[in-house]
């Protein structure tokens, strides 16, 4: 090869390199408008405009074929809040909702209550409203186990019909709680866990498979003598701490749910 051709080659590649590589620009480029989107994004988040977001919902509401809501809306819950349950800047009133639900586990508690007194069996069962929900309390073992069993009685059975037709009007979760008294268990019991627990077991049963309330609502708890009500040996102190509890669960939120127990005690001031 001549030197001119090597010469003409070698001065044409030079001329190649000439000017500047601006690939680079080209990723650059693309990594500036994902952070102009992302921006966008954040600030829109930010700012959530009330009224706008209502007139969306109730759009949705009306294209799945539901009646617009008038209240607003609880984002963080989502849940539709209803206009008594606002305050005039629109912002959730806890104080009301638990005014609500207490009201509403009132009537709950009213209702199981004249039921019972139909049946004479009004002095069965006692009833507190606190922050887990409706307590029934089965007042005495002996109404409704014989001792040291967890055979239902016949007054338990009339009892527990009662209140099983109230339940399965509800949606609630219930909670059925087993307790004993400090004594040692005898015979077939091996300790105060299988009784309290095989008492608890057999209301819960009774409420499933006899009053068909569903049964991923109903859950059956042993507590053994871990959580007395009172101390001492006196025969009231052992019928106090020898219980079945009914709980019908607060479908609430936790912090509303704390409001609930000075509701309940104003209520019975």
């Amino acid at each position: 090869m001549s030197a001119a051709r090597r010469s003409g080659r070698r001065g044409h590649e030079d001329d190649s390199h000439d000017e500047p590589d601006e690939r680079w620009a080209v990723s650059y480029a693309d990594m500036v408008t994902v952070l102009m989107c992302l921006f966008i994004v954040l600030f829109a988040v930010s700012n959530v405009d009330k009224t706008k977001f209502e007139l969306l919902a109730n759009s949705l509401a009306t294209g799945f074929g539901q009646e617009a809501t008038e209240g607003g809306a609880d984002t963080a819950e989502g849940m539709v809040i209803p206009p008594e349950l606002q305050d005039d800047d629109g912002v959730v009133d806890l104080t009301a909702r638990a005014t609500a639900e207490y009201e509403s586990l009132e009537g709950l508690r009213d209702r199981m209550s004249a039921a019972l007194a139909v049946q004479g069996l009004q002095n069965t069962v006692d009833f507190a409203i606190d922050d887990r929900g409706l307590k029934v309390g089965l007042i005495g073992a002996e109404t409704f186990f014989a001792d040291n069993s967890s055979d239902l009685s016949g007054k338990a059975d009339a009892v527990l019909n009662t209140i099983g037709d109230v339940l399965i009007t509800v949606d609630n979760q219930v909670s059925v709680e087993g307790h004993a008294d400090h004594r040692l268990s005898a015979y077939p019991f091996a300790t105060n866990w299988e009784l309290s627990g095989g008492r608890a077991t057999q209301v819960a049963r009774f409420l499933v498979e006899h009053e068909g309330v569903a049964g991923p609502r109903v859950k059956a708890t042993a507590f053994s003598d871990t959580r007395p009500l009172a101390q001492g040996d006196s025969v009231e102190a052992l019928a106090s701490n020898r219980r079945v509890d009914i709980v019908v669960e607060s479908n609430e939120e936790e912090q509303v749910r704390a409001l609930i127990p000075a509701l309940a005690a104003a209520d019975t001031n």
